[in-house]
């Protein structure tokens, strides 16, 4: 799966967790969205983990900086 397929199923995670739409790009970071605060990075992290069948690490999640980041990271668990 490459960054694009993974932001694409990254969407219908982001579309459970937000109230409003959030359309997913690569650059997209937090600041960038008002509802994202650390509530939301709380449930957005359960929801990807249980979605991908993954565990991140404890500051894994913290150190990405944007979406594509965060693809990038989901991603290297998936390939082990």
């Amino acid at each position: 799966m490459n960054q694009e397929e993974t932001i694409a199923q990254l969407q219908g995670v982001f579309d459970e967790v937000f109230l409003d739409p959030v359309v997913l790009t690569p650059e997209l970071t937090a600041e960038e969205v008002e509802e994202w605060d650390s509530l939301i990075q709380i449930s957005l992290v359960i929801a990807v983990e249980s979605r991908f069948g993954i565990k991140f690490r404890v500051g894994e999640v913290e150190a990405t900086q944007n979406v594509g980041e965060f693809a990038d990271l989901i991603r290297k668990h998936l390939d082990g």
